[in-house]
């Protein structure tokens, strides 16, 4: 709003000439920890309310990293911090305890979610009836398991999407689905192109690529977009390409550059429990898990379920810096294997072609004669 204003009234700036901007984040580290607890103790006694004990602090503490949404970092925002003083309060009274502890600053925050979660809710409840079909038990080729985030506004959460590739003889590249039928926004568009540019970079070096390739979120509705499933669009491709199966109970995030480096996206803490949520209801098999940017290990601050289930090798999290690396915990086959394949194929496809080419050409020649 200030830049619009800037820009479009000239009288803006001399009559608001002194401009501050406020983070809504600080870094942690004890000053800043010492601050939120100050904070705390102040608001309880202005409050009238039970103060905190040490266990209480330290997960108030781990509450703002989550708002925050990073592990190096804190939310200011002292009104989320306030609201869940006082409902933490309340089940510290139910209790009868005198001191809020971390367990009552659990339930608080556990009850706020259950009271905004219901488009969540109704989600799970369509992929345990099969109305959303997936998959987190198999190996299939062309098929694999991405991972999105919807925000409500009061209520952030992740979902799976399976996401499907195949790949057949032509020359029109890789074609979007979402975009031929205007589902897809200009992120996303982006996204795919670079998928051609880390094929043609890979595969076409001495000859054009003879493929045609069709990518689709299955069972979207709503429009498509952004570039956090691009690396996982990838691997489908890939996976098609080569005739290589993909673990389906490995659900995948991250963006990918032309050169095949993965990429940051936002929103990494809700896809991973998001999608622990649908394996826990399943049934944990020890394999599943969640393959993110190396770069968003930091961004973590997962619930103490999802935490207990990765100590206990229930549950899996696989930080990758490349598609090389990605694709190999994917499949359990090396890379150039993998290439090798990916090659023999585009040579079939080549041949194939151009054997085609040759018989139409032919065929004319010989009409001509006639």
């Amino acid at each position: 709003m200030w830049r619009l204003l800037y820009t479009l009234d000239e009288e803006f700036e001399k009559l608001f000439k002194i401009k501050v901007d406020f983070d809504d984040r600080m870094d942690t580290g004890e000053e800043n920890e010492l601050s939120i607890a100050q904070f705390i103790s102040y608001y309880c006694k202005k409050k009238n309310i039970r103060h905190l004990d040490t266990t209480g602090v330290a997960k108030v503490v781990e509450y703002c990293s989550r708002i925050a949404g990073s592990q190096k970092k804190l939310s200011t925002q002292f009104s989320k911090i306030a609201e869940l003083l006082i409902e933490a309060d309340v089940w510290a009274e139910v209790e009868r305890e005198p001191y809020i502890c971390d367990r009552h600053i659990k339930k608080a925050y556990d009850e706020k979610i259950y009271r905004n979660n219901m488009l969540e809710d109704r989600m799970l409840e369509m992929y345990k009836t099969k109305k959303i079909i997936i998959d987190i038990r198999d190996r299939k080729i062309g098929r694999i398991n991405g991972l999105s985030v919807i925000n409500l506004g009061d209520h952030v959460f992740g979902k799976p999407s399976v996401i499907t590739a195949t790949t057949f003889i032509g020359h029109k590249g890789v074609i979007n689905i979402e975009r031929e039928v205007e589902m897809s926004g200009s992120i996303h568009d982006k996204g795919v192109m670079i998928l051609e540019g880390y094929l043609n970079e890979r595969f076409a070096q001495e000859a054009p690529l003879s493929l045609t390739g069709k990518i689709c979120f299955e069972q979207s509705y709503g429009g498509v977009d952004g570039d956090s499933a691009s690396s996982t669009e990838l691997y489908a491709l890939l996976s098609s390409l080569g005739d290589v199966p993909l673990k389906q109970y490995i659900a995948v995030t991250g963006s990918v550059n032309q050169k095949g480096e993965v990429q940051p996206v936002g929103g990494v803490t809700e896809k991973i429990e998001g999608f622990f949520d649908i394996c826990s209801y399943f049934g944990l098999t020890g394999d599943q898990g969640v393959m993110i940017p190396y770069q968003n290990v930091e961004d973590l601050v997962l619930k103490d379920d999802v935490i207990d289930a990765v100590q206990k090798g229930l549950f899996h999290i696989y930080p990758v810096s490349s598609i090389e690396e990605g694709i190999e915990i994917l499949t359990d086959r090396s890379y150039p294997d993998i290439y090798e394949g990916i090659r023999a194929k585009l040579n079939k496809y080549a041949a194939s072609e151009n054997q085609n080419t040759s018989s139409t050409k032919n065929g004319r020649e010989s009409g001509n004669l006639l």
